[in-house]
Parts: C-alpha cells; structure tokens; sequence
C-alpha cells in the first residue's frame, strides 16, 4: 500500500490549467454502461502505451475501486503516480501523488450527448498545475509536456470512440483554460 500524499493543485506552481478533451459518437453499438465499464476497469487498454504506459500499482487488475493505484510511464522524464479518488455511475476520477509531475486531478465521463439524440460523449477534464517551477516551465513555456499530454488524451478519446462501434462525429475536442492571478486565457482545437 502507497503512502504517498496526495499532491493537490493548491500544493503546484504557476498557472491553474482546466482542461478538457471530449469525444462525441453517435448511434454507438454498445450501451453506455457496458462501454464505460469497459473504459473504468480496462484503462491501459485504452491509453497509448509509447506516451503513457499506465500499470496496476495498487488494487485488482482489470476492476476499478476508490484507493487503487496506477504508475504512469510517461514519454521524457515524466514518470508519476496516481489514485483512485472518486467513482461514480457515469465517471471515475484521479489525483495525482508525490512526485507526479502535474499537482491535481483528472476526471473521465461518458454521458448522453446533452443535446443529440442516440449519441454520446466521453471527455477527460482536468484541473492542474505543475508540480514546480521546473516542470512549470518545460511544460508550460517549452510545451514539451503540452504536446505529449494532449496526445495521450485524444488518443484516449479516439479508442473509446472506436470501442463504441458508433459514429464519430468529427475530431476529438480540446478546450485549455489558463487561469493565473490575474487573468483566464481559454483556447480551444479541433
């Protein structure tokens, strides 16, 4: 069992990011519950292992409880762990621990599509800010961690998309709100 702390956004450095990352498929083949299941209890499955190779550190393989753990390997230097903080019917949701080089937490959903009928959405939202002003400045002024992070997510997306046998409805969605003291910048792709 970790004893690692909690490593919250108020304990990071530089600006608060909320990101989000969202996917919308319509007449999916599979129903919402059996789909989420899926993505909850099988997340290595759908994360790209070259960018971020997710492995049970804490907790039975292929089920999802509150307090399991995962060691991400994360392309560069980047390496951190993660838990289990809240689950619900329609989400599941992780902070990350000591050491990680993000301070907050990420949560992943999949929803009725809130205003198309037969579709649906899955989105990754994140609040967070770097670790320290190290990692604050390769991610944020460098980009490195930028690119690589939102690679894994619209990577994420794109599978859980494909597991649905649904239609995609066009590019994985991804929203950045930068908030510092004194201003909230939002940029939006695809």
């Amino acid at each position: 069992m970790s004893n690692k702390p909690e490593q919250t956004a108020d304990t990071g450095s530089g600006p608060l990011f909320e990101r989000r990352y969202w996917i919308d498929v319509q007449h999916p083949s599979r129903p919402i519950s059996e789909l989420f299941e899926q993505v909850k209890n099988d997340i290595p499955h759908f994360s790209p292992d070259l960018l971020a190779d997710f492995s049970k550190a804490k907790g039975t393989e292929h089920q999802l409880n509150v307090d399991d753990e995962f060691r991400i390997k994360i392309l560069g230097p980047w390496n951190g762990d993660v838990r289990v903080s809240k689950i619900g019917e329609d989400f599941f949701e992780l902070v990350t621990l000591e050491n990680h080089p993000e301070a907050g937490r990420i949560r992943f959903s999949l929803k009725k599509h809130p205003a198309l009928p037969d579709t649906v959405r899955f989105e990754i939202h994140s609040w967070a800010r770097s670790r320290d002003g190290l990692v604050a400045f390769t991610y944020d002024t460098l980009g490195m961690g930028k690119r690589v992070q939102q690679q894994t997510w619209e990577t994420f997306c794109e599978r859980v998309g494909e597991a649905s046998g649904g239609l995609i409805l066009g590019p994985v969605h991804v929203e950045t709100v930068k908030q510092t003291d004194s201003e909230t910048h939002v940029s939006r792709d695809a």
